[in-house]
């Protein structure tokens, strides 16, 4: 209160006035952050700039930390955001932070936590979406309040409830932007699209690469045989590993994760070789993935190359196709291209496969009765004089042996079976055997 001094007249201010001008300037720093906090959650802010306004207003170290421990944001007093990364990885990232954050969770209330060897104290604001608690508002402040009401916890639950307004707004944001993602990668591969142009333009909003040939990759996951909602946790997690796998391989690969299918739109090389980098790519997730989840089935069909974007669709149904050569074949946890099956994709329409099998047996069954007693190789024979153009001398150098061998084998097999080889008919009936045998693993 004033008081007139009876000496000199003069009017002097005591301590108790003194404290209340310090809290009313204390009340309306608070109250004016507060403004600018509401006004973040009404721009286009996030949650670094959270971090900075409060860094600054306030003259502290504040950091967003997920529920992980992994800093989402930080910010410090003349510093720079590297800098401030730095600082609160090396002084706030801890064991007993991380039982404050569950404390701080559960309570849904800031916790202040001193730490008396740094003359500091550390505030932990629990950043709300809904009923989960994804991350945390944390502050270095003064060891403890000047003041009987802690304003730097206010601060700090005020600013957590604005990060919360900001994730809910950014979560709403990601949903419906990936359900438009997801939608558009639905339509190329469904080949919905109702002209070409409609296609080339979804296909660019995700990315895709029109001077470039792609393949669709099909990678179907089979839970492993047990319960049922662990199975799916666990197929769940593998096709999430999967996606992620070609993403940090191409960053410009499309990827739609579904219940038990992962689709990859890649970019392939432009080099022709033996083995696509689909096939390259698709056999390293063969590998990842068992080593992860060895429970899990895991098999890969690669479509054809295109260019075109209204020929993903294509790209992808020969994929399917692949995938059901596999399962047919009965060779789950291959990585299998379209363009490499050959006769196999005409072989395979048939409906029943011991069709197949009999026709095999039919025109080769002696052949393989006759191998499988003398251990002769007559199979391997008649597949490179077939490659080789009915050429006994080029067959020989494939096989090591002298061309006559190679005749005397051709021979044996003619009178073995009572086919003649020269012929067309029988030629052909001899190499549709020989890929039956191959794809079918035919025995005698």
């Amino acid at each position: 209160m004033a008081v007139q001094s009876p000496f000199t007249g003069r009017t002097s201010v005591t301590s108790g006035s003194t404290e209340i001008i310090q809290e009313n300037r204390t009340l309306r720093d608070l109250v004016e952050i507060y403004r600018h906090l509401s006004g973040l959650a009404l721009q286009d802010a996030d949650i670094a700039t959270v971090a900075h306004l409060i860094a600054q207003r306030t003259d502290v170290t504040v950091a967003v930390i997920s529920h992980k421990m992994g800093i989402l944001a930080a910010a410090s007093p003349g510093q720079s955001d590297g800098s401030a990364f730095q600082y609160v990885h090396d002084h706030l990232i801890h064991p007993r932070l991380a039982h404050m954050l569950v404390s701080a969770g559960k309570s849904r209330q800031p916790l202040r936590l001193p730490d008396p060897a740094r003359g500091r104290a550390r505030i932990v604001a629990p950043i709300l979406v809904g009923d989960t608690v994804p991350a945390y508002l944390v502050s270095l402040v003064a060891a403890a309040p000047d003041q009987g009401e802690d304003i730097d916890l206010l601060i700090a639950e005020h600013a957590a409830t604005i990060c919360g307004v900001i994730l809910a707004r950014e979560r709403v944001f990601f949903s419906a932007a990936s359900q438009v993602r997801d939608d558009l990668v639905e339509g190329l591969l469904s080949g919905s699209g109702r002209d070409n142009d409609e296609v080339t333009r979804w296909a660019q909003h995700l990315g895709y690469d029109t001077e470039r040939e792609h393949r669709v990759l099909s990678i179907i996951l089979e839970s492993p045989a047990s319960d049922t909602q662990r199975s799916a946790l666990v197929a769940e997690r593998a096709a999430g590993a999967a996606a992620r796998l070609f993403l940090a391989q191409s960053p410009d690969a499309i990827t739609s994760v579904r219940t038990d299918e992962v689709v990859v739109v890649l970019t392939e090389n432009t080099s022709r070789g033996s083995t696509t980098r689909a096939e390259q790519l698709g056999t390293l997730c063969m590998q990842r993935l068992g080593a992860l989840f060895p429970d899990v089935g895991v098999s890969i069909g690669v479509g054809g190359a295109f260019r075109e974007p209204a020929h993903i669709a294509r790209s992808y149904e020969e994929a399917r196709r692949t995938i059901e050569v596999i399962r047919r074949l009965g060779r789950r946890g291959a990585v299998v291209a379209f363009d490499k099956l050959g006769i196999s994709r005409l072989l395979l329409q048939v409906p029943d496969i011991e069709t197949l099998r009999e026709f095999a047996t039919d025109i080769l069954g002696e052949v393989l009765r006759h191998e499988k007693k003398h251990h002769s190789e007559y199979i391997a024979t008649l597949i490179c004089y077939f490659q080789e153009n009915n050429s006994p001398q080029r067959a020989s150098k494939l096989l090591h042996v002298h061309p006559n061998t190679v005749t005397y084998r051709i021979h044996r097999i003619e009178e073995i079976t009572g086919l003649d080889l020269n012929t067309y008919r029988d030629r052909l009936a001899v190499q549709v055997a020989l890929e039956i045998i191959d794809a079918l693993e035919v025995s005698a």
